[in-house]
């Protein structure tokens, strides 16, 4: 069968995460400047904002990717710069209910939502052959963004402050991202199914109920993002707590989601090989790991040396959760089946940074929140080793 990758399959895929790291740079304002904005929110760490940019953008992607395979990848994504720039605008008004409206409404729900979700469904359609690796490029585009953009933001917002620092970017985004959307974003080709099988469901997957066994990925990102979440959402306080300074701790997330986009092609090609879900089993087990490492380090060389090995722990974990999808469900399910999926990622993510917050609230310190970390992680790695084995020994069947 003659495929259908193309020089302009790599061209869609690397605009879709030059606008992803665009897009995801957003989030970061908050996280960077974490302490001031809670020292106006009552003096809590466990500030809602960032977690409900995560649930918008999740939630916001099945709504979106509906919408976007109606009318096409290019609107949600001109629609969702639009929306990135006015809850960046409203996050800055003062009242804390505009910055929860601004982050989870309009920049995580119509901005993030409206591009997230859509470009992993979209691109997936211009790959057959190395489909995991472009997955892994597009979702490098988050880490992208957290590896450039923390350092900037720290050193904008100690001169401008943090207000500034989100209506500047708001508009940087939206100039940059609406015109590469009107000029590379077109109908992808069409996917040549063998046998027919698009809108065929299955009615077994590895012996299970196809629902089942979605079910059983979706709980097991949850318990994969909630550490996941965790360092990256307040590496840069816990810093500031040991003493090590503020554009130190920015850029140690930076190396942390540095290695990460590194190392995330690494886990495309190895995901091409041997398949989604042991890509998901390798990934979680190396997170464990590292996430263990932080509980026991709080020197500055220490947890640079953790952060980069946990960076490359976690990097691979959710594109191979998507090829996985692709592998087990039928490409006709996959606008709703993936949006759904990164809805309960955004939501662990969320869970995670919000979990993090109210441990420290409440203890004073971050140990009991990694420990909470690692025991998530046990979680997802017993229910991700049973699917890797009932995908070896039980067949799937077809409606």
């Amino acid at each position: 069968m003659q495929s259908i990758e193309t020089k302009s399959s790599w061209v869609v895929a690397s605009v879709a995460l030059v606008i992803l790291a665009l897009s995801f740079g957003a989030p970061w304002i908050t996280i960077v400047a974490l302490k001031l904005i809670a020292a106006e929110s009552g003096g809590l760490r466990s500030v809602l904002a960032s977690a409900l940019a995560w649930i918008g953008y999740g939630a916001g992607g099945i709504v979106m990717g509906a919408v976007a395979e109606r009318i096409g990848v290019r609107w949600t994504v001109m629609f969702g710069a639009l929306m990135i720039a006015a809850g960046l605008a409203l996050s800055t008004g003062g009242a804390t209910w505009q910055l929860y409206l601004g982050q989870a409404l309009l920049m995580g729900f119509f901005g993030i939502g409206g591009m997230n979700a859509p470009f992993y469904v979209y691109v997936s359609r211009w790959f057959d052959r190395r489909r995991g690796s472009a997955l892994a490029l597009i979702s490098s585009g988050s880490y992208m963004a957290g590896a450039i953009w923390p350092p900037i933001f720290e050193r904008v917002i100690a001169h401008a402050g943090w207000r500034h620092t989100m209506l500047y970017y708001g508009l940087f985004e939206m100039i940059v991202v609406v015109p590469l959307a009107v000029a590379f974003l077109r109908a992808p080709p069409e996917l040549p199914l063998p046998g027919g099988s698009l809108g065929r469901s299955y009615v077994a997957v590895m012996g299970w109920p196809a629902n089942f066994v979605f079910g059983l990925m979706s709980a097991a990102v949850i318990f994969c993002c909630i550490p996941m979440a965790m360092p990256q959402a307040h590496l840069p306080a816990l810093c500031s707590d040991l003493g090590i300074i503020a554009s130190h701790g920015a850029a140690m997330l930076s190396v942390l989601l540095g290695t990460a986009f590194i190392s995330r092609q690494f886990w495309g090609f190895i995901a091409d090989r041997i398949g989604g879900l042991k890509t998901v089993l390798l990934g979680s087990a190396f997170q464990i790991a590292a996430m263990t490492a932080f509980m026991l380090t709080q020197d500055e060389v220490g947890l640079f040396t953790v952060s980069a090995a946990f960076g490359l722990g976690f990097a691979g974990i959710i594109p191979a959760y998507v090829l996985a999808i692709r592998e087990l469900f039928p490409a006709g399910e996959a606008y709703w089946r993936i949006p759904t999926f990164l809805l309960c990622s955004g939501s662990g993510m969320a869970l995670g940074g919000w979990l993090a917050g109210v441990l420290y609230d409440y203890f004073g310190f971050y140990a009991p929140a990694f420990a909470a970390g690692v025991l998530a992680n046990a979680v997802n790695l017993l229910i991700v080793d049973t699917l890797v084995l009932r995908r070896k020994y039980v067949p799937m069947r077809l409606a």
